[in-house]
């Protein structure tokens, strides 16, 4: 037997949502960015377009009574080509700060990607339902975190019992940019990519400008980083520098340089964290482009390969190991003048210990378990003891 409810509908507006930049208005509902609209604008690449809508860290976020609660979404899904599919995205339900559901959403629009040739093809699909209930009773916080790898549109919120936004816990704002390792890849659901799972750990809000394959120090990220109010800020910098085979170490530099500046417009003293890339065995000592590894989709799992030739670093091409000493000759130049620049070794967070236990599935992305242990880590080396984002630090 079916229980009928009252139903109140309430408006998604910005203030129940955290973690989005901008909030489009489209023919279905609202669409959460994590570029604002005039930086989207300097860039027509398809990959970039796509990532910034998949809403890593975007979580409505609201104070309500209510027991049930309904979401209608129109999620876009991901198909590629000769892969075996993606599974529905997650959306992680959490009360008063703990995990107490979790659900997806079927149908959607289809995006069907096939790598060899490089061409997407969009089909429409309907909106669907997730819903949530045996809530509690009682006044409670609640955060819904939409899928960290699906774009999500937000069509429309129904309670049995009134919403208003929750209240500023005064806690840090931490604004975080890096490559789709930073986005979430292969992490479980939205509250267990690394950044997601460190933020929880030490108390702050996270806004995640992880951008899949779109870590390329674009001037309009940094700008928007310079314009995004923040307590502490990190980069991570590298994998898709060398992955898309972007620049050489001469225009690697003075960007860099660049991008720091850009951010110190807006944020002076405020604690920046630099962060070289994880290891990758690949791209150690090769450089780019990766491309993905047709080989192996008979077995059902697709893994990439870089295609450079060491021998071209001499001509100036990147590796990450190339990247590594010259993030730490950066800072430590730079460091002199500006205290608060704090630089931290990506290997300390997942190095050949932790691939030797924890390989890169498909030879770029940590599976779940290692997004948990880098999270862990980052947590302890940035946000406790003598780490930069410490009270002690800021």
């Amino acid at each position: 037997m079916s229980i009928k409810h009252d139903w109140i509908t309430t408006p998604i507006t910005t203030d129940l949502l955290r973690g989005a930049l901008d909030l489009e208005r489209t023919a279905h509902g609202v669409l959460p960015h994590r570029l604002p609209a005039w930086a989207r604008a300097q860039c027509a690449d398809g990959q970039l377009a796509l990532v910034e809508t998949q809403p890593s860290g975007v979580r409505l976020v609201f104070r309500t009574r209510a027991t049930v609660i309904e979401l209608d979404t129109l999620p876009t899904k991901r198909v590629y080509v000769g892969v075996p599919p993606r599974p529905d995205g997650v959306y992680d339900l959490l009360v008063d700060g703990r995990l107490a559901g979790q659900a997806s959403v079927t149908g959607g629009n289809t995006l069907t990607i096939d790598m060899a040739t490089g061409t997407a093809e969009h089909q429409p699909g309907p909106p669907g339902t997730l819903r949530f209930t045996g809530l509690p009773d009682g006044v409670k916080d609640i955060e819904i975190w939409l899928p960290h790898n699906e774009t999500t549109e937000l069509l429309a919120l129904r309670t049995d019992a009134p919403v208003e936004p929750a209240p500023d816990r005064g806690r840090k704002v931490w604004l975080h940019h890096g490559s789709s390792i930073s986005h979430g890849s292969d992490a479980a659901s939205p509250t267990t990519t690394w950044p997601a799972l460190a933020a929880a750990i030490s108390g702050v809000d996270l806004i995640n400008l992880g951008l899949g394959g779109s870590a390329l120090l674009d001037p309009f990220t940094a700008r928007t980083m310079r314009d995004t109010p923040a307590d502490v800020i990190s980069l991570k910098i590298g994998i898709n520098l060398v992955n898309a085979d972007l620049m050489r170490l001469r225009a690697f530099t003075p960007a860099v340089h660049g991008f720091l500046d850009t951010i110190r417009e807006g944020h002076p003293t405020t604690p920046l964290l630099v962060v070289s890339p994880i290891l990758c065995p690949i791209h150690e000592e090769t450089p780019g482009p990766s491309a993905p590894d047709f080989t192996t989709l008979s077995t059902g799992q697709l893994r990439f390969r870089a295609t450079g030739d060491p021998a071209e670093r001499a001509s100036g091409k990147l590796t990450l190991t190339v990247i590594r000493d010259e993030l730490a000759r950066i800072v430590a130049q730079r460091a002199a003048e500006d205290p608060n620049l704090h630089h931290l070794d990506g290997r300390d967070l997942y190095g050949a210990v932790d691939f030797a236990e924890l390989p890169l599935p498909d030879g770029l992305h940590p599976d779940a378990a290692t997004h948990r242990r880098i999270g862990e880590r980052f947590a302890k080396l940035a946000f406790t003891g003598d780490g930069p984002f410490t009270n002690r630090s800021a």
